[in-house]
C-alpha cells in the first residue's frame, strides 16, 4: 500500500515538474523576465498570457543568443513599434509595427523579399542575376501546403489556433504576437502590421506594449525581431494649442505684441474619432481681466491691450452620447436618508468599478438620451510687449548718377513704422510677381528718436521689381511691399550722341518741309478761295504728324502714374 502511495506521489511530482517546465506566453513575450502577477479586465479579442506556448513550432531565444545573427540572410532585422497614444478612455489606441530590413532589401507586392547581390548592381550582369528573390511560399505551393507538414501543424499560431484564411493569407509570411496587461493578441502580416485596441476596459495610466515577430520557415517559425512601446490611457481630453500673430518674429517663445490680435487654434487628439458625435465647447480665460469667453469653434482670437505677463487657461468640455445603462431595482434602504441616496444614484446612473480607477457619470435625459462628460485642460504663461505694428514706404526716388556709376541705378526708399523702434532692416528684391527672389540685403540700424529712415538700394538692370522691406526687433517684425519701375539713368558720356541724333532729325524735317512747300506751291490756285483754309489745315496736320513721330511725349513724366501708390 505504501508502495502504491510512493508511486502516486512520484507521478504527481513528475507532472508538477512538467507543468512547471511548460513554456507559457508570459515567459516568451516578457522576454524571459518574470512579470508581476496582477489582475486586469479582459480586453475584447485578447487571451490570457497563462496559455501554453508551442515552443517546438515557435522557438524562444534569449537576448545574446548567437542564433539571432543567422536568423536573417544579409543582416539583422529590426522592428519599430509606434502608437498614437495618448488615448481618451473609451476610444481606440492604435499600434503600428514596421519591420526594417537590412540595406538593399525590400518586400515586393507578392510578399517576397528582394535584395541586390552584394548590395551593388552590376550593369554587365544579366537582369535576373542582379537581384535575388526569396520566395517564401515556393516550397508551400510545390507541395500544396497541406502535405508539407504533418497534421496541418504549420499554419497555426503559437497557442495552436489556425491562421484566418482570408484572401491572400498565404502571402503573409510574418507572425506578430502583441502583449500587454497580462494578455496577448496574435496576427499574421507582411512587413508591417496594425492593431487597434479599445480602452474601455483598460485602467487609467501608462502601460507597456510588447511585440514579438516570427518569420516563416520550413520546419518552424524563426524569431527575427522584438519591440516595445509605452502608451497612456487618460480620462482627460488630450489637447494642444498653437498660437500665432501677424508680426510675431518667434512663435515658440511665448512673447507676443500688444494691440495685435493673437490667433489660438485648439487641436484635439482623437485619431479614432471617438468624439465625432460629441458636443464640444471651449471656455477661455486670457488672464488680462477680460473675463470668460465660451466658444463652439476650435479657433479664436484675442488682443492684449496692455504689456505684461499673463496666464492663459482653457477648458474643453465634450458631451459624449452613450447607450443608457439599465437601472437594476434594489430593495429600499431602511432609512429615509438611504432612500434619498439610492434615488440620486439611480437617476444619474453613476457607476464605480472597484478594480479600475475609471469613474463614469452617465446622465439620462429622456429627450436626448444618455451622455457622459469629458474635460481637457490647457495652461500657458505668455508675455506681451511693445512691437513693430506697421511699416509704410512713403517715398521712392531715383538717384541721378555720374558716368562712373552708370553700371547701377540707385533708388532711395523713405520708410516709416508704428510701434517700437526697429533694430534691423532687410530688403528683398524679387521679380514682378513677387515669387522669385533676386537679392536679399540685411543691415543693422540704430534709431533713437522716431521711426523714419531712408534705405538706398542699387539695381543692376532696368525693369520692374517687387520690393519687400522688413523692419524688425528682437520679438517682432513687419514688412511693406511695392512695385517699382527702374529706368537706366542717362550718363554724361551719351549727351553728344543725343544732340547729333536731334540734329539729323532737324535736317530731315527741313527737307520734308521743302518738298511739301513745292508741292503746295505747284498746285496753289491763282485766286484765293474757300478751299485755301482747308489746305492750310492739311499742312498743319502733316506737321503735327511729323511732330508726333520725331518728338513723342514722355509717358514717364505723366503725373497720373505718380497718383498710383507703390509705382514710380
Amino acid at each position: 500500500m505504501s508502495g502504491a502511495h510512493c508511486h502516486l506521489g512520484f507521478l504527481l511530482l513528475v507532472e508538477a515538474v512538467l507543468c512547471a517546465a511548460t513554456m507559457r506566453f508570459q515567459d516568451v513575450v516578457s522576454h524571459g523576465r518574470a512579470s508581476p502577477v496582477t489582475s486586469h479586465k479582459n480586453i475584447q479579442g485578447w487571451s490570457s498570457d497563462q496559455n501554453k506556448w508551442n515552443e517546438k513550432l515557435y522557438p524562444f531565444w534569449e537576448e545574446g543568443d548567437p542564433r539571432w545573427k543567422d536568423c536573417w540572410k544579409g543582416g539583422r532585422v529590426t522592428a519599430k513599434l509606434d502608437t498614437d497614444s495618448p488615448a481618451l478612455v473609451g476610444s481606440n489606441v492604435t499600434f503600428v509595427v514596421t519591420l526594417q530590413f537590412p540595406k538593399c532589401q525590400k518586400e515586393d507586392n507578392d510578399g517576397n523579399i528582394i535584395y541586390k547581390r552584394n548590395c551593388t548592381q552590376d550593369l554587365s550582369a544579366p537582369q535576373n542575376q542582379q537581384l535575388y528573390v526569396y520566395n517564401w511560399t515556393e516550397w508551400i505551393d510545390n507541395c500544396r501546403w497541406e502535405n508539407c507538414t504533418g497534421n496541418h501543424s504549420h499554419n497555426v499560431f503559437p497557442d495552436g489556433r489556425p491562421f484566418p484564411r482570408y484572401p491572400g493569407w498565404r502571402r503573409r509570411n510574418f507572425v506578430y504576437v502583441f502583449h500587454t496587461l497580462g494578455q496577448y493578441h496574435q496576427t499574421t502580416g507582411r512587413s508591417s502590421a496594425t492593431l487597434s485596441v479599445n480602452t474601455a476596459n483598460i485602467t487609467l495610466g501608462q502601460h507597456g506594449m510588447a511585440v514579438s515577430v516570427y518569420r516563416r520557415g520550413h520546419a518552424a517559425y524563426v524569431p527575427i525581431a522584438r519591440a516595445s512601446a509605452t502608451y497612456l490611457v487618460t480620462d482627460k481630453i488630450p489637447i494642444s494649442v498653437s498660437m500665432s500673430q501677424k508680426h510675431d518674429r518667434n512663435i515658440s517663445d511665448s512673447i507676443f505684441i500688444k494691440d495685435s490680435p493673437i490667433t489660438f487654434d485648439v487641436k484635439i487628439h482623437d485619431p479614432s474619432f471617438y468624439l465625432k458625435n460629441s458636443a464640444i465647447s471651449y471656455k477661455w480665460n486670457f488672464g488680462d481681466g477680460s473675463g470668460l469667453f465660451v466658444a463652439r469653434s476650435s479657433s479664436t482670437s484675442h488682443t492684449y491691450t496692455l504689456q505684461g505677463n499673463f496666464t492663459l487657461n482653457l477648458t474643453v468640455q465634450a458631451i459624449i452620447p452613450v447607450p443608457c445603462k439599465p437601472v437594476t431595482p434594489t430593495a429600499p434602504p431602511p432609512t429615509s436618508a438611504g432612500k434619498s441616496l439610492l434615488s440620486s444614484t439611480a437617476a444619474t446612473g453613476a457607476t464605480t468599478n472597484s478594480d479600475s480607477t475609471i469613474i463614469d457619470s452617465v446622465e439620462d435625459n429622456p429627450d436626448e438620451g444618455c451622455h457622459i462628460y469629458r474635460y481637457g485642460y490647457y495652461r500657458s504663461d505668455i508675455s506681451v510687449v511693445e512691437g513693430i505694428l506697421e511699416v509704410n514706404i512713403i517715398q521712392m526716388t531715383n538717384i541721378q548718377i555720374t558716368e562712373s556709376q552708370a553700371e547701377n541705378s540707385l533708388v532711395d526708399f523713405v520708410v516709416t513704422c508704428q510701434g517700437s523702434l526697429p533694430t534691423d532692416v532687410c530688403t528683398v528684391v524679387s521679380d514682378p510677381t513677387c515669387q522669385v527672389s533676386k537679392s536679399v540685403v540685411c543691415d543693422p540700424i540704430v534709431i533713437t528718436d522716431e521711426c523714419l529712415l531712408t534705405i538706398r538700394r542699387a539695381f543692376e538692370k532696368p525693369g520692374t521689381y517687387c520690393i519687400n522691406i522688413t523692419l524688425g526687433d528682437d520679438t517682432s517684425q513687419a514688412l511693406a511691399s511695392a512695385l517699382i519701375s527702374v529706368n537706366r539713368a542717362s550718363p554724361a558720356g551719351t549727351t553728344e550722341g543725343v544732340f547729333v541724333f536731334l540734329g539729323l532729325l532737324a535736317v530731315f524735317a527741313t527737307i520734308g518741309a521743302f518738298v511739301l512747300y513745292k508741292r503746295y506751291k505747284q498746285y496753289k490756285p491763282i485766286e484765293r478761295s474757300a478751299g485755301q483754309a482747308e489746305n492750310q489745315e492739311g499742312l498743319t496736320a502733316y506737321f503735327s504728324s511729323f511732330k508726333a513721330i520725331f518728338f513723342p511725349s514722355s509717358t514717364e513724366r505723366n503725373p497720373l502714374l505718380k497718383s498710383k501708390p507703390g509705382i514710380v
